[in-house]
């Protein structure tokens, strides 16, 4: 199987090293517009070069299953096959702890589903005991999602995640009982430092803490416990061996050996999970975990080497995203076992239908708000493209010169073969099996929706790019549910006198809301304009703007970060503290204005919705633009 996504498979051990992820930061200011080339991965440039792994006939769809190793049968405590590596995503916890990545409970449904579609074998939904709506959030995924066993029997695990205390567990406890597999998932820190100024308590006390709180959950009627001891890259090493003896004697079935830090190297922590693996009494009756940070770069690297060392379920989220810097990356990790398990790592291969890495990796971008970087390995929007003479000469040659991994195993559409250019004549039919290749499967609602969309901007522009219906469908499938609507806006501004604003929404009841504002810019005024009707105490954090294709007529995708009053909090997993949230919107239009304001009235909603009792939702209606 691995061999089948290498482009060279006389690749040895000996002549590959592992190339380590890259993760940059852009921070913008309020209100700064960036307009730069685009970069996006299904760009049209006479400057790159994309290919596909086939460039003669039209491809052949894909089959329903591809072929993979058999998933053995989920039994808490052991994995039946050795080589077998379980997929524990927290895309929907420590990915959600990522400043902005605020996520309403309709989106992590919709991920969860799109988790489920890509094959991870645990899920952890939330923090429960952080607010009513993580709690709700867990709580609807369990009942849905963790019940949706598929015609192979495979239906993910459902974990919530608590700290080593009775009300977080029992709360954790109700919110994933009602999945077919539920886990609970506790913690206690155990480094020196964290000891000292952070618990104030002895070793003796977090032992005794750590025990009688796995067997509370396994008391609860919870038959999956995983432990982990916060910190333990910089634990000593004695006393890890000890409460991880001890857990396991109290009942957990998956001992997680998280580098909180993101401290240690791919050899160091490769030899933690082996000292541990060979120190720890009764760890032949659990299952070892990873669960890496990546503030040094290392998260990936440092996943792998703890699997190879013995460590049978990787902790990542899709992207990377997280804390700080972020975790190891699901399709870095993904791949590199894909590629490299049979050369390198003794056989490790994993449960992921790798074809729906693309399409998770935009979902996740589109609903956090957080944009993927084009360098980024396997999902970046250079990932499979080149520019270099050098390169594009290799690539017309053999194609094994310089890619590793067919992009379409990944989900990335290949280039079209059959010629079809989609513009103002193009149907419904030619749209949607474009969207297809793209890996967007929608409703007839939505394909309706999207459509219609289509057919306006292909009215401006001759021609319609992959790039522009990807803004497209982002702007109108990857949405927060609408407590607010925009309907019209009308913008008179320039150097003859100040901006100003006339702006209609609906509120929930469908009751049109109209005001009118002055402001130092067309933004600036259409943004207290809906503050006017909104009547929601705000403040606009970021903004940033980008031209998705190239030339005068691109579509513009809109950014912003906002953060509401002190009713807006939730707890912090990690510190137990109260954190203010941030909330994220996008948009996307032809008219940077309108764009604007779409990504404005996004961010309110998420804001609203997260509030615990939202009003009902209003549906979907065209925006008419006058200037």
């Amino acid at each position: 199987m691995a061999s089948s996504l290498l482009r060279n498979p006389s690749l040895s051990s000996s002549t590959t090293t592992p190339s380590l992820p890259t993760f940059s930061t852009t921070i913008t200011t309020p209100l700064s517009f960036r307009f730069p080339p685009s970069h996006h991965r299904r760009r049209s440039s006479s400057a790159s070069l994309r290919l596909s792994c086939s460039i003669s006939d039209p491809p052949p769809p894909l089959p329903p299953h591809p072929l993979r190793r058999r998933r053995p049968d989920y039994i808490p405590n052991r994995i039946s096959d050795p080589n077998y590596v379980r997929i524990f995503d927290t895309t929907l916890r420590d990915g959600e702890q990522s400043p902005g990545a605020t996520l309403t409970s309709k989106e992590k449904l919709d991920i969860a589903r799109q988790l489920a579609k890509l094959g991870v074998d645990i899920i952890e939904a939330g923090f429960p005991a952080a607010s009513k709506d993580d709690f709700e959030a867990v709580k609807t995924i369990s009942e849905t999602v963790g019940n949706a066993v598929d015609e192979n029997g495979y239906v993910p695990v459902i974990c919530g995640l608590s700290r080593c205390n009775e009300r977080d567990i029992q709360t954790a406890w109700e919110a994933v009982r009602y999945a077919k597999r539920p886990r609970i998932h506790t913690f206690i820190a155990t480094s020196d430092i964290h000891l000292e100024y952070k618990l104030k308590k002895s070793k003796q006390e977090v032992i005794e803490i750590a025990r009688s709180m796995v067997r509370f959950a396994r008391s609860l009627g919870c038959d999956d416990v995983e432990f982990s001891p916060e910190d333990a890259g910089r634990s000593e090493r004695e006393f890890l061996y000890e409460i991880l003896g001890e857990v396991i004697k109290a009942g957990a079935t998956t001992l997680n050996i998280p580098d909180t830090v993101g401290i240690t190297l791919p050899s160091e922590f490769g030899q933690l999970i082996a000292d541990i693996k060979a120190n720890t009494p009764g760890i032949e009756n659990v299952v070892i975990s990873t669960h890496c940070q990546n503030d040094l770069g290392l998260s990936t690297a440092n996943t792998l080497s703890g699997a190879h060392a013995g460590a049978r379920q990787v902790e990542v989220t899709i992207n990377g995203i997280g804390e700080r810097a972020g975790n190891a990356s699901l399709e870095e990790v993904v791949m590199a076992i894909k590629c490299r398990g049979d050369h390198v790592l003794g056989g490790l291969y994993t449960g992921i239908d790798t074809r729906h890495i693309v399409m998770t990796s935009k979902m996740v971008e589109d609903y956090t708000g957080m944009q993927t970087q084009p360098h980024k390995a396997i999902v970046g929007a250079n990932a499979f493209a080149h520019e270099s003479g050098i390169h594009q000469d290799g690539m017309l040659k053999h194609k094994g010169t310089y890619e590793i991994i067919c992009p379409e195993e990944i989900g990335l559409e290949r280039s079209n073969d059959a010629g079809i250019v989609l513009g103002k004549l193009s149907g419904r039919h030619a749209l949607k099996d474009r969207l297809t290749e793209l890996g967007y499967v929608l409703d007839d609602e939505q394909l309706s929706t999207i459509f219609w969309r289509f057919k306006s901007v292909a009215e401006q522009k001759k021609r319609v790019t992959d790039a522009d219906i990807i803004a497209l469908v982002s702007d109108e499938v990857f949405q927060p549910e609408a407590v607010w609507k925009l309907l019209d806006i009308q913008i008179t501004c320039g150097t003859l006198g100040l901006s100003t604003a006339t702006v209609k929404l609906a509120d929930a009841d469908g009751k049109e809301h109209c005001a009118c504002s002055m402001g130092t810019g067309p933004v600036d005024s259409a943004y207290k304009a809906v503050d006017l009707i909104v009547k929601e105490p705000t403040t606009l954090l970021e903004y940033s703007m980008n031209a998705v294709t190239e030339g005068i007529d691109a579509i513009a995708t809109t950014r912003v970060l906002v953060r509401g009053s002190n009713t807006y909090t939730s707890t912090n997993a990690i510190t137990g503290e109260e954190v203010l949230r941030t909330f994220s919107g996008t948009g996307a239009g032809m008219d940077i204005v309108v764009s604007s304001v779409k990504a404005y009235v996004g961010a309110l909603n998420k804001m609203l919705d997260f509030k615990e009792k939202s009003p009902k939702k209003v549906p979907s209606r065209n925006i008419k633009v006058t200037a």
